[in-house]
């Protein structure tokens, strides 16, 4: 029986993510994830492909979201009453052109500081609108591109055996940053073929599987580049025909609701064969052919 084994959320774009055991999931995702973001004075996102120091800046919800502690290694805690309603700034991730509400200059300052280079931060205007895209159509906050992103351990411990045939070390999941983690599915990769499932009382939708980029090569724990796994491996048997390695999906929440860990995930719709066909299938079979998207 598959169930979720993890829950994550990640308050600030590219920061670091908070773990929980129940989570409210809204139409954009996970409750506060990816609800406030760094962005160049321009407007374009700040990320860990470009400053992997991100990854180890925390961001603490409190007070219902009210405020947001944030801590860096080596730099003093700051704690930003955040506001819904203040002067707009250009947002922008990878195709989205939007504004977030500016969170004020001490916030500014203290990513300036820690990135090290002039940047603003800002936060979900209630305006916010995105339409995102897939085979499943949804919305989302300021993620790369959707709601959900779901993976399985059973992908993860198929992908380290192959790691460690190389003589390298094995990675952890938060190199992929999810937000579900699925326990059960004894195949790897199964994930790739859900197409409608529920979970707790929430409903999802396929988009699109989850190109990766260099994230997975940083180390969450330093914030430091630590290459070339897992892509080096994924190159192996996970290529896209469009271009790409993946690793995990995208979905879209199409039914808003309560979320736990040890949820049973209830699979409506399949696009490959049925689970007890596909048991006796051999693991680390590549994908079809399926959309790519860079992210």
């Amino acid at each position: 029986m598959a169930r979720v084994a993890k829950l994550v959320y990640y308050p600030v774009k590219g920061c670091a993510g908070t773990s929980v055991e129940t989570a409210e999931v809204t139409p954009a995702g996970l409750r506060f994830d990816r609800a406030w973001m760094v962005v160049s004075p321009e407007g374009e996102f700040r990320s860990q492909r470009k400053h992997p120091v991100m990854a180890s800046i925390g961001a603490e919800v409190t007070d219902g979201g009210a405020r947001l502690r944030l801590t860096a290694p080596g730099t003093e805690d700051l704690l930003v009453e955040t506001v819904t309603e203040g002067p707009r700034h250009p947002a922008a991730t990878f195709t989205w052109q939007g504004k977030g509400v500016h969170q004020g200059d001490e916030a500014a300052e203290w990513f300036s500081d820690v990135l090290g280079l002039p940047s603003v931060f800002v936060g979900l205007a209630p305006e916010h609108e995105r339409v995102t895209n897939g085979e499943v159509p949804g919305t989302a906050a300021f993620a790369d591109a959707h709601a959900i992103l779901l993976t399985s351990e059973s992908s993860l411990d198929g992908l380290n055996e192959r790691i460690a045939s190389r003589g390298a070390e094995a990675v952890p999941m938060d190199r992929f940053r999810p937000n579900i983690v699925v326990a059960g599915w004894p195949e790897p990769h199964r994930e790739d073929d859900v197409r409608a499932l529920t979970v707790g009382g929430l409903d999802l939708g396929y988009a699109k599987v989850c190109i990766r980029c260099t994230v997975p090569m940083v180390d969450q724990e330093t914030g430091k580049k630590a290459g070339p796994e897992p892509i080096r491996s994924l190159a192996d048997y996970r290529r896209e025909p469009e271009g790409g390695v993946s690793f995990g999906i995208k979905m879209a929440v199409t039914g808003p609701g309560q979320l736990a860990v040890g949820d049973e995930v209830i699979v409506h719709s399949w696009a490959g064969p049925s689970p007890s066909t596909a048991d006796a299938e051999p693991p680390f079979t590549a994908t079809a052919s399926r959309p790519a998207e860079s992210v």
